[in-house]
This record gives structure tokens, sequence and C-alpha cells, in this order.
């Protein structure tokens, strides 16, 4: 495994992060058609801290709660707290109320939904508290100052945010800048080869500023890494992903095919070209999320896989814009 400082702070995280939305309750999600039950979520958790991954990502809302119940029993049992970073997110809620003011990012949907989910990791403390959405209802004000909050009671260590315009990123930052609070020092964007809106301003922005870039959907679900008509019980039943990917299938089967073509050529994996591209980018630790084990020990090898600036010329060359997905 190989690790990065985490953009301006002194954390450092391995350049693989492992995203759990794939683990919870299959009863409790919205994307039940792939969840893993606790004991297979176990064995990849565990597979994961084995080679070395220490940075791990979850959310309140993924199925219901439970993913980040799965995580931190299985942390708690093979790993030392101060030996991992657990990263989690607020906005949506758990699902366990539709109420008023048990989501969004006010102070008291921040402060509960923040309880709760120490609660349920089963930690007196979260690495990385990302707001998982802007907030068009609540104040940037109100937000940043309960999330400074947060960090000065020790709750909460590092902020990030996720699935935002750049205009809205540098708003958050100039107010928390203002008052001398706490600001966000990571970005989880929507980005990978078949989907790179964030280059024109995000990226460059959060470089420019030193704030780490940890992309959500690097593989693009999995349309990067096989056959564009393959079938798997995740293309057939992630709605989300359909949603994001399915109407530039034109554009976007060229990419692939030349994936594939290169990976031919250099004798590795679909996974590890698109990986090696995303670090070539300046990415610093792209989460990924998995159903198999086997998924990391390929994952792995993209470390020992080098693009030369034609091969990265030869990915990019077929890219064209996409509408806005994700930042909404």
């Amino acid at each position: 495994m190989e690790y990065t400082r985490l953009g301006n702070t002194g954390l450092d995280v391995s350049k693989l992060c492992l995203g759990c939305m794939s683990f919870g309750d299959a009863s409790k999600g919205f994307h039940s058609g792939w969840l893993l039950n606790e004991e297979d979520s176990r064995h990849i958790i565990k597979k994961a801290l084995d080679m070395g991954i220490n940075f791990f990502d979850t959310a309140n809302t993924y199925a219901q709660g439970t993913s980040e119940e799965y995580l931190g029993r299985a942390l708690h049992d093979f790993a030392k707290r101060d030996e991992v970073i657990i990263a989690t997110k607020v906005f949506f809620g758990d699902g366990h109320s539709d109420s008023p003011n048990t989501k969004g990012l006010s102070r008291k949907a921040i402060f509960n939904q923040v309880e709760a989910s120490l609660k349920r990791l089963g930690t007196d403390y979260i690495d990385i508290l990302y707001i998982h959405r802007w907030d068009y209802n609540t104040p940037i004000e109100e937000t940043m100052a309960a999330l400074n909050d947060l960090v000065r009671a020790g709750k909460v260590h590092y902020l990030g945010a996720s699935a935002m315009y750049a205009w809205q990123f540098q708003k958050a930052q100039y107010v928390a800048e203002k008052n001398g609070w706490t600001k966000f020092s990571v970005m989880q964007n929507h980005y990978n080869m078949l989907y790179r809106e964030d280059e024109r301003e995000m990226i460059p922005f959060c470089k420019d500023s030193g704030v780490a870039l940890v992309p959500y959907s690097p593989l693009a679900a999995g349309r990067v890494v096989r056959d564009w008509k393959a079938d798997t019980a995740r293309s057939q039943t992630d709605q989300v992903a359909q949603a994001k990917y399915d109407s530039t299938e034109d554009q976007d089967r060229a990419i692939v095919e030349r994936v594939a073509e290169l990976a031919g050529k250099k004798a590795v994996s679909r996974a590890q070209i698109a990986l090696a591209w995303l670090w070539q980018k300046g990415i610093d630790s792209p989460i990924v999320g998995v159903t198999k084990e086997k998924y990391l020990d390929d994952f792995i090898g993209a470390f020992d896989v080098h693009l030369t600036e034609e091969e990265m010329a030869y990915l990019d060359d077929c890219y064209q814009p996409h509408r806005i997905v994700g930042a909404l």
C-alpha cells in the first residue's frame, strides 16, 4: 500500500479509500440488489486492513445507517481506533424519519445526525465529516458554525464537502476563513474517466488551495472496467448509476474501449488503468467500493502501472462535455 498526505492537513491516508455503500441491511437500502450482509462486509473490511488500507468512507444514509454499524463493529474487532481513518456524512439523514429537522445542514440536524453516527460507529470521534450535499434552505454561516463547534468539541477532526458547484465550495471556505472557523480540508467529488466536468473549476480550485481530492465513483460504477453490455447485479439495479451514465452511452463507449485496448497492451486490468489514470491526474485517494475481495487484489496492482503522456492523451481525447450530475 502507498500513502499520501491528505491535502494541507497532517493526516496520512492510504491512496485507496474503501467505500462502504455496498455494506448494509438489504431490507433498508434503496440499492438492495447488491448490498452485502454483515458477515460478507466484515471479510472485505478485514481484507482491506490486511492490505494496508487505513481509510474508510461511509454515510449515515447508507442502508439507513446499517453501513455505519457494520463498519464500526468490524473496525472495533480488527483494528486499533487510532490507526484508521473513518469518514462519514451528514445531510440526507438516516432514513428513520421524514419529520422536519431530521435532515439537511441546520445546526440541529447536524448535531443530531453526528450523535447518531457516533453511536452507530461505536466511536467517540469522526475523523472526517463530509456535508453530503449543499443545503439550499440553510444559511451557509449556520452550517459552518455548527461544523466548527463539532471540531472544537473533538467530535470531528477534519471537515469535507461533497457534490457541489465550485462557487458554493468557495463561498463556504470564505465564510469559514472570514470567521476564523475550521475550513474544509477534503473534497469528495464525482470524477472518473467518463465524467470530468470538475476539471473546469472544482479540481483546479482544490489544487490551488491545498484541498485533498477524494472522488467517489472512480470507476463510474464499474462501467469503465467491463464490457459495455456486460450485465451485473449492480448495473441492473443501481438506479443512481443508471441516471448518471446511461444517457451518455454513445460517447462514453469509445473511452471504455480504449481502456480495454490499453489494458490488453500493457497486460494489466482495466481497473488498474483507471486508477493509475486518476493518480496521474493528481487525485489523492479514490473511493473504491467492492462486493468481492478479489477486486481489492486487482486494485493494489494499479500502483505498478504508469501511463505515459501519450497514453494519457489517448484515454482523454474521446471525452465530450457532459451535463452536470451529482452537484445538485
